[in-house]
């Protein structure tokens, strides 16, 4: 970190990267992990991790604005219901093999409520369409200053269980071990 706070590397990031920043250092205090262009958090709030990021991507849905926060929890997602969350909404990212999902988005409320409306699709609670506008108006709630439940912390149960999926081997040690030989390494 070479002795620089989160709050002293966030002052040469973008204006929008900054402020998002910002949110999360007066959330959860100065970050454990820290380099010129990432402040990264772990077991905060109800995260496995947070990482806020220097570089931020434009995002459309529900409304233009910016991600560069993004929340991780740990959350096996079962391989048929990835289509459906890349439909829902790109900036939910399932990480398949390590058993994580994440939410990049601006702030934490709006991953609170990505990740919340992934768990509805994935257990089957809510399709695409209905999560897809369910966001909408939980996002216009928020600036109407209504009650935004989805927003307010986890729904659900993300534990620090066993939800790494490392897949099943198709090569037997046999195969391997031939390819070596008829590759001349062996």
């Amino acid at each position: 970190m070479n002795g620089m706070s989160g709050t002293e590397i966030i002052k040469s990031w973008p204006e929008q990267s900054q402020e998002a920043a910002q949110l999360v250092i007066d959330a959860y205090g100065e970050p454990h992990e820290a380099t010129e262009s990432l402040l990264i958090w772990h077991e905060v709030g109800p995260w496995k991790r947070m990482v806020a990021s220097r570089t931020f991507y434009e995002h459309r849905f529900p409304a233009a604005h910016i991600d560069c926060v993004e929340s991780f929890i740990d959350y096996h997602v079962p391989t048929d219901a990835f289509t459906a969350l890349a439909e829902f909404d790109g900036s939910v990212i399932a990480e398949r093999t390590a058993g994580e999902v994440s939410a990049r988005c601006h702030d934490e409320q709006a991953n609170l409520l990505a990740l919340n409306l992934m768990n509805d699709i994935v257990t089957g609670a809510r399709t695409v369409e209905d999560a897809r506008r369910y966001y909408a108006k939980e996002f216009l709630d928020a600036r109407r200053k209504q009650p935004t439940p989805y927003m307010e912390k986890l729904r659900f149960t993300a534990g620090r269980q066993a939800t790494a999926d490392p897949d099943e081997p198709v090569l037997s040690d046999q195969e391997l071990q031939q390819a070596a030989k008829e590759g001349g390494s062996g």
